[in-house]
């Protein structure tokens, strides 16, 4: 049986190569069909982001665990707290949209139906 760290690092270098996958197929698609792809990438529930965001968290426990017994500088620990503390504000702001992104996602002929009309692009300034 193989050592659990090999099985690890295959199954890491595969969801890369994956997800790669997926990104690249992703401008492949017709407009609705991506935007689909997005609503599943982003769905607070089951969805690839919420799934990195708790994979992320996991780093920083266990980071954290290892900065205490003095086999990581803390500034580690606290960059992969910080990292999940984003992710998790970033799936927050996406959830505002989601039933947006469900609504567009499971239209039929996304493209042939009247578009919405064009609004002003607004960056938003975080405090």
């Amino acid at each position: 049986m193989p050592h659990p760290t090999q099985n690890t690092a295959r199954l890491t270098a595969e969801i890369t190569q994956r997800l790669a996958y997926l990104s690249h197929d992703l401008h492949q698609l017709p407009a609705d069909e991506a935007v689909q792809v997005i609503a599943r990438i982003v769905n607070p529930d089951d969805g690839i982001l919420g799934a990195f965001t708790q994979l992320v968290e996991a780093g920083s426990r266990l980071a954290r665990h290892q900065a205490e017994r003095g086999a990581l500088p803390a500034e580690v620990w606290l960059s992969l707290g910080r990292a999940a503390n984003e992710l998790y504000s970033i799936g927050l702001d996406l959830d505002d949209h989601k039933d947006t992104l469900v609504q567009f996602g499971t239209r039929t002929g996304l493209a042939a139906s009247k578009p919405p009309a064009p609004a002003p692009l607004v960056a938003r300034r975080r405090r």
